[in-house]
């Protein structure tokens, strides 16, 4: 019996859905993707976004990867993906149009996948499923009110999973998870 050749392509998507998977399931964990930098978004795209997505992005550089996929481009209050490789303050404007979901299809929430500064920057405390006790996190490169605005997204299970990502790693906050900055 032959066994199936997975393409570059297969491949680079694998590890990224499977990077995804694990910073989801181990909220505060890095996990590493088979990109850094730019192409980073890219792989993650490559392995969220299709032709039955949406997504939005404000950085022209990504938004023709982005296109590549196949997905459609959306306005931030109807993308389930937004992509952010460096969020800005005047970019929360359209942030805060981000879906969150509703009781009936928590689903619907947005993930956002948000450039920032792993190791450096503010503390953020951890607590929720996938996390034993709490798990201290230094995130720096996103404006101050970013968490703010996560916490009004609303209560468990609206809001937002966070792909946080710095070069090559990734750190998953989905929206069950409780953070505190200190």
């Amino acid at each position: 019996m032959a066994t199936p050749v997975m393409s570059p392509l297969e491949l680079r998507q694998h590890a990224a859905f499977t990077a995804l998977m694990w910073a989801l399931s181990y909220p505060g964990r890095p996990q590493q993707l088979p990109a850094c930098g730019l192409a980073a978004f890219g792989a993650i795209a490559e392995a969220l976004v299709d032709l039955e997505t949406g997504y939005f992005t404000p950085d022209a550089a990504l938004a023709a990867a982005l296109a590549a996929t196949g997905g459609r481009a959306l306005p931030p209050d109807r993308a389930p993906y937004q992509f952010y490789p460096r969020l800005t303050a005047t970019e929360l404007d359209a942030l805060r149009l981000a879906p969150v979901g509703t009781y009936a299809y928590p689903d619907l929430g947005a993930t956002l996948v948000l450039g920032c500064a792993l190791g450096s920057g503010p503390t953020l405390s951890l607590t929720g499923p996938g996390i034993s006790g709490s798990v201290q996190l230094h995130v720096g490169g996103l404006p101050e009110q970013l968490w703010a605005l996560r916490t009004a997204a609303g209560p468990f299970p609206l809001g937002w999973d966070l792909l946080l990502v710095d070069g090559d790693q990734v750190v998953g906050l989905p929206r069950s998870t409780a953070v505190e900055v200190r």
